[in-house]
């Protein structure tokens, strides 16, 4: 999948999501509630009724995610009267999915998390295109790098319903005040801001290593920034072996973090047994003296602080990924709806997906971000959350997708195998660089080779 060129205008637009942090922010700072003027339910795409019709839908969401997410679906069924089923799953969605195929019993609609899970659906004559009301409404509402991403072959089969800004560094300022150091800029910068925060006795940098996509997660950031955005297309081809020496120098630059078991907490063993989620919480308990300072990760950290007494905004800022010898780098990610059946129900829910009304629901709940450059930015919850969404669409097409969820699944999708794994294995021992750089690239050669 080939995106525009990176530009400095999605940088100026990403850094102004930390001068809004640093304001101080209006609206409600837990994510829990959307603002007065949220465009809430409001219509503005047309349903059939669809009385008597059953629908089921599968998506990697729980929790809080699985609550908005629902929101959305009531919605669909009370405009429509259709019944809709929801079901949370596994990462690895496409061996959910083929299962109930071949058990004949293939679920509606499928949010997935890669692109190369989209191609491999459709690869596999799973997916149904898009019908036409779904892409008239994505070709009014999506920028054309997100209308490509989920078109294969000249045909739009996926409605990416929900993105993640991944180049974002969440922070405790209690303890950024305390330690007397500000926002970093560059990857030096930030580094030393490590140094003086652990010297201040507290561990600089929380890792959620148990969750082996944070970790490519970091990667992608380094090297795009690092190596820049033609090196980061050809490698998410595979157009280049991971033993390209580009590959060589972002290992080692992510290794100044992850060799320095003071700068994360609970050093590497600690990290690889912290779960995302925790990595979040752990870094927003504690009043000023919490087991971390920073955590890096998407928007989506939102939902987690939002389990803590912590503010955003007020106890909890954000600041771009920083640049690592170029440019901040912009990584973003999502899930993209794909019909699986030919069912009216199913291309009517795709519609509604793709509208603006859909994504107000979700975006009041907080945690949330859209790529629906019609949605109203009102509909968020407060001026961060505000300030990411305006700074995605601002950007256009200049970002790059998360590059392992442009990979095929089983090497870059999967918990214990490929890319997740063999960068776990190089946060416990990030001295060997070229042995990591042997392993994802005999992984990256099968999983291409065998393309799954």
């Amino acid at each position: 999948m080939r995106t525009t060129l990176h530009t400095r205008r999605a940088v100026a637009a990403l850094a102004a999501v930390g001068a809004l942090a640093l304001a101080g922010c209006g609206g409600n700072g837990d994510g829990k509630g959307g603002p007065a003027g949220s465009t809430g339910s409001a219509e503005t795409v047309s349903l059939p009724r669809l009385d008597g019709q059953e629908l089921q839908v599968v998506a990697v969401w729980t929790g809080p995610e699985q609550e908005g997410f629902t929101k959305v679906l009531k919605e669909f069924e009370r405009r429509t009267g259709a019944k809709v089923g929801y079901v949370p799953t596994q990462d690895a969605m496409l061996n959910y999915i083929g299962t109930k195929i071949a058990g004949g019993a293939p679920p509606d609609v499928a949010m997935l998390q890669q692109v190369g899970a989209l191609r491999e659906a459709v690869e596999r004559g799973w997916a149904k295109p898009a019908g036409r009301e779904a892409r008239e409404q994505v070709e009014a509402n999506y920028s054309r790098g997100w209308q490509q991403l989920g078109t294969v072959d000249s045909k739009l089969y996926g409605v990416y319903f929900k993105a993640a800004n991944k180049s974002l560094v969440w922070y405790n300022a209690a303890v950024f005040d305390n330690a007397g150091v500000s926002e970093p800029k560059t990857w030096k910068e930030f580094l030393s801001t490590a140094e003086t925060i652990s010297a201040s006795g507290v561990a600089p940098v929380s890792v959620g290593g148990a969750d082996g996509w944070t970790l490519t997660d970091w990667f992608e950031n380094v090297y795009l920034s690092q190596a820049g955005p033609e090196k980061y297309d050809r490698l998410a081809r595979h157009e280049i072996p991971w033993t390209d020496p580009s590959v060589a120098r972002a290992l080692t630059t992510l290794g100044e973090l992850f060799g320095r078991p003071d700068l994360i907490a609970g050093g590497p063993d600690g990290a690889l047994q912290t779960e995302f989620p925790a990595s979040v919480t752990q870094t927003f308990t504690g009043g000023d003296r919490p087991k971390a300072a920073m955590v890096f990760e998407g928007d989506f950290v939102s939902v987690n602080i939002a389990q803590t007494d912590a503010e955003i905004g007020t106890d909890a800022k954000v600041f771009p990924f920083p640049a690592v010898d170029g440019d901040p780098p912009v990584v973003t990610g999502g899930d993209v709806a794909v019909a699986l059946t030919d069912k009216p129900a199913t291309q009517a829910l795709m519609t509604f997906l793709a509208s603006p009304d859909a994504a107000a629901l979700w975006a009041a709940e907080g945690g949330f971000l859209s790529p629906n450059k019609a949605l109203d930015t009102a509909a968020y919850p407060n001026d961060v959350q505000r300030g990411i969404a305006e700074a995605l669409i601002a950007s256009g097409d200049s970002f790059r997708f998360d590059m392992s969820d442009q990979m095929p699944q089983s090497f870059g999708g999967t918990p214990g195998k490929g890319e997740w794994k063999a960068l776990q294995d190089f946060l416990k021992n990030p001295r060997d660089v070229a042995g990591t750089q042997r392993r994802l690239e005999a992984d990256a050669a099968a999983a291409y080779r065998d393309g799954s």
